[in-house]
């Protein structure tokens, strides 16, 4: 997160649902990457770990589909993972202009040894809310990713519009009010 750039410019920025969700990602990297340390893993490399080994054999169109990468990005991730021996590729089975993916031995531990700051980065981010609030948080971060997911499929929920409380009367006109009304009486 760029550093000391706490104050929404206007309330333009403090309204808009892209702005914060991108400002709360910040937050989130930054807390994994302090967890983490320099010498591991990148929140996101961890994301390709655990969908890899969530199941083997995955191409990399399943890999796009279970994490949100991008394909190009996830292409590069895959190279350089590759390159760190964090995973291993191989022809398809059943599609052989396919490569599959699966972990690597070193793959295997470095997803072990990047559970752990995951865990620690996502405590502190929930930490930031009441109790109570969490598990909604959680719920609407999922229902935001599986529309994500199923972009043709999400149906937006029109907007309600917002309850106008009626204006409470100055006290001091309704009092003069009253005093008026007395002195005619």
């Amino acid at each position: 997160m760029a550093k000391g750039k706490t104050k929404l410019a206007g309330n333009a920025l403090g309204t808009s649902a892209t702005h914060l969700l991108h400002r709360a990602l910040q937050l989130a990297l930054d807390y994994h990457a302090e967890a983490a340390g320099p010498a591991t893993i990148t929140q996101r490399q961890f994301t390709v770990l655990a969908a890899a080994g969530a199941a083997d054999g995955r191409t990399q169109n399943d890999l796009v589909r279970a994490t949100g990468i991008d394909r190009s990005t996830l292409a590069d991730l895959v190279a350089r993972m590759l390159a760190k021996g964090l995973l291993e590729r191989e022809r398809s089975a059943t599609d052989a202009r396919a490569n599959t993916v699966r972990l690597s031995v070193a793959g295997r531990a470095a997803l072990d040894a990047g559970s752990g700051p995951s865990a620690a980065a996502n405590a502190r981010l929930l930490a930031l809310l009441a109790p109570k609030k969490r598990d909604a948080f959680l719920k609407i971060l999922a229902a935001l990713a599986a529309a994500a997911d199923h972009p043709g499929e999400a149906k937006p929920k029109p907007a309600k519009p917002p309850k106008v409380k009626p204006a409470k009367p100055d006290k001091k006109k309704k009092k003069k009010a009253r005093k008026a009304k007395n002195v005619g009486a």
